[in-house]
């Protein structure tokens, strides 16, 4: 079978937590949206029921920011700001402890249009290669010793581009592939995606094709060819991974330019949920159309890929959760409206955990006969733009300025 734009890669095994007050074991967590970068949770018990109520853990006052936290074993990672600074900490996943925290100023204005945002950070850490990834909302590149704090080697891009980040700032999350870290910098008709080395932050290569947009990389294979797939600030993309060299790249306008979708499928506000098969033919690539659903389609809300089905939320409706055949594109089943503004989905033994920009989070069936909420619960006091992590025993929830860990065992 030929791989299409859902991107479903082999997941990570995670074992279950033993339970309050235990050390976890080793559990990744590394990067945006999980250790493939597509919202699958692996190793979930699957449960019969989920509590009416969530058991309170612990919460850090960590400062503003949609940055996700990253998870590595015993520890947590969160980027963030407070006050004029950046700030990059980890923590002690069981309780919550600070173990290293470490600091750089930023000075940020916001466009008026995204003051409701904050001055970031939005992009998630990426954790590899014995190193921790900063992306800061100016665009600055970061290398961390994860153990210790330690900055290891930083980069900023003033000198080679007019502007350091696009209208509403950063907020593509940086992904390591082997042995470079690879981000898209610069700003609005003036960018690069370069690959730098991940030990030196040596420059490797770079594509100058595009500004950036404010979705993530994935890298994936396809005929062969290992590829950084990506949506730029007016296209979608994708380069060799070796080289950088422009591999296709087909137009993907959105009002306002806000390419948000991390493209398991191509997406974006008014274009129709598509799915998509980058073909070789000859030396060239081209990108072929597999089927495309008019009926929904993804603004900020990247889908999920679940058991041959693609969940999300279409901005349609004012917000309308929907579940679609991923070999067919047929529309499975479409939620009532008003369901929510955007929202982190993740997916993982049989469930869907949705978490919606005004913290509450609701677990429903991985069914595709119907919308069925299983559960639930108000996680977050605050807007909750960050991804949350979802572990056995409970879930890390990033809201305005705090983390906290709550339980659901």
């Amino acid at each position: 079978m030929r791989r299409v734009l859902l991107l479903a890669l082999a997941a990570c095994t995670l074992p279950a937590w033993p339970g309050a007050g235990a050390a976890p074991p080793a559990f990744d967590w590394p990067q945006w949206r999980g250790p493939n970068r597509d919202g699958q949770v692996a190793g979930l018990a699957p449960r019969a029921s989920w509590p009416e109520a969530l058991t309170p853990g612990w919460k850090l006052t960590v400062g503003a920011g949609h940055a996700s936290p990253i998870v590595s074993g015993d520890r947590v990672y969160q980027f963030s700001r407070e006050g004029e600074s950046e700030v990059v900490r980890a923590l002690d996943l069981a309780s919550g402890r600070e173990v290293w925290k470490q600091a750089y100023p930023v000075a940020y204005e916001m466009n008026p249009a995204a003051t409701g945002h904050g001055k970031g950070p939005k992009s998630t850490p990426a954790l590899a290669d014995g190193r921790l990834f900063t992306f800061g909302i100016t665009g600055i590149l970061s290398a961390w010793d994860p153990a210790s704090g330690r900055l290891l080697w930083r980069k900023s891009f003033e000198t080679s581009h007019s502007t350091t980040s696009p209208t509403y700032g950063t907020a593509m999350s940086p992904v390591v592939e082997a042995g470079r870290v690879i981000a898209h910098v610069g700003g609005d008709g003036d960018g690069a995606l370069v690959a730098l080395d991940a030990a030196t932050g040596a420059p490797a290569w770079s594509w100058k094709g595009d500004g950036p947009g404010y979705a993530s990389p994935v890298a994936a294979t396809f005929d062969g060819v290992r590829q950084i797939v990506t949506q730029s600030q007016n296209a979608l993309v994708a380069v060799a991974a070796d080289s950088g060299a422009l591999l296709w790249k087909v137009a993907l306008r959105t009002p306002y330019e806000q390419n948000a979708v991390t493209p398991i499928v191509s997406s974006g506000l008014e274009a129709p949920l598509t799915a998509a098969r980058p073909a070789k033919k000859g030396a060239a690539f081209s990108l072929e159309t597999v089927w495309t659903n008019p009926e929904v389609a993804s603004y900020l809300s990247t889908p999920v890929l679940h058991g041959g089905r693609v969940y999300g939320l279409s901005h349609r409706k004012q917000g309308q959760w929907f579940c679609v055949d991923a070999a067919s594109g047929r529309t499975l089943w479409l939620s009532d409206g008003r369901q929510a503004e955007s929202a982190a989905i993740l997916a993982g033994a049989g469930a869907l955990f949705l978490l919606d920009t005004d913290g509450a989070m609701t677990v429903a069936a991985a069914d595709a006969a119907a919308f069925r909420p299983l559960r639930k619960w108000k996680v977050a006091r605050s807007a909750t733009w960050a991804q949350p992590v979802v572990l056995d025993a409970g879930i890390l929830v990033k809201d305005v300025d705090t983390l906290a860990f709550v339980r659901t065992r």
